[in-house]
């Protein structure tokens, strides 16, 4: 009987942020937020939560999973640090293919792929921002990083090089023949994770892990990437150098990444972490709704409390 291993932190820091600590939302800049709003809620099926003026909320069940901000002569810019993707996660494989299906009724290019211990597709809104929809399958193998490598493998002890093509007869077998495709999203959907472009791929594991003190689940150097996690989760951030090793932060009127966001479970958890970064001299900007810092390749961060 094979023994599959099963995704653990690397190294965990001393000021562990906590374990509870969830992806919240991402927050884009948009050209045409009147058309990103269509394609959010009638191709994707998230809610529209709110609309102010120049700005949208949508997710469910009154959760934002996505903000959208429209910005003037926005201009998009490769070989600078932002979003590779963010990723949706759904609580179950009959919602993925509910959500997939979706896709296909609306003829929305996607790319239907099998991580392993993941399924998932990739797909690109309107203005090139890459989104991923996918759900947990652990139960069929295991994708990690480990000695430098990405290793991926099934259950049956099968090598795989994790990013197979996803098998749509077998997903879409979870449907039932009184599904509908133009509902929303089920409550329980959520952001699952974020993938970042970055400059270096040591000051970034630095700072997620040593700084905010996520679980480094390891780095894959060959490839050009790491992940860190809160509570040893496989990933809640990947950051990869695909757009150059260097590259600068992405300028003001970028279209794409404006920020992150995370969930902390309580204010006191949140007071721990302010402290934290005051400690280590880190530039943190008091905002209503939390705190908002840079990584090195000035990304952008929100901690905020959960349900706030």
């Amino acid at each position: 009987m094979n023994t599959l291993e099963v995704p653990k932190p690397v190294a965990i820091a001393p000021h562990r942020i906590h374990p509870q600590t969830t992806p919240a939302y991402v927050h884009l800049k948009v050209a045409n937020l009147q058309h990103q709003v269509a394609f959010y809620q009638n191709v994707l099926g998230l809610a529209l939560n709110w609309w102010e003026d120049n700005r949208a909320g949508l997710g469910v069940a009154g959760r934002d999973l996505v903000r959208l901000s429209e910005i003037q002569k926005g201009k998009r810019y490769q070989g600078v640090a932002g979003l590779y993707h963010f990723a949706i996660l759904f609580p179950s494989r009959r919602e993925l293919a509910r959500a997939i299906a979706r896709l296909l009724a609306f003829r929305w290019p996607n790319y239907p792929t099998d991580h392993v211990m993941t399924k998932t597709t990739y797909l690109d809104d309107p203005e090139g921002n890459t989104i991923e929809l996918y759900c947990e399958s652990q139960e069929d193998g295991v994708f990690l990083l480990k000695n430098g490598n990405l290793i991926a493998q099934w259950a049956d002890g099968r090598p795989s090089n994790g990013r197979e093509p996803l098998d749509l007869d077998a997903l879409f077998a979870y449907l039932k023949d009184d599904d509908h495709l133009d509902v929303n999203v089920p409550p329980e959907t959520r952001l699952g994770h974020f993938h970042l472009y970055v400059a270096d791929l040591e000051s970034t594991r630095r700072f997620y892990h040593g700084v905010l003190g996520f679980d480094d689940m390891g780095v894959a150097y060959r490839f050009r990437m790491g992940m860190v996690s809160a509570g040893g989760y496989h990933h809640h951030i990947g950051y990869n150098t695909w757009q150059g090793e260097g590259v600068p932060p992405a300028p003001s009127d970028a279209l794409g990444l404006y920020y992150i966001a995370f969930d902390l479970p309580s204010l006191e958890e949140l007071e721990r972490l302010e402290k934290n970064l005051e400690a280590q001299d880190q530039r943190i900007e008091y905002w209503e709704e939390g705190l908002f810092l840079r990584d090195p390749s000035g990304n952008g961060l929100l901690f905020r409390i959960a349900n706030y």
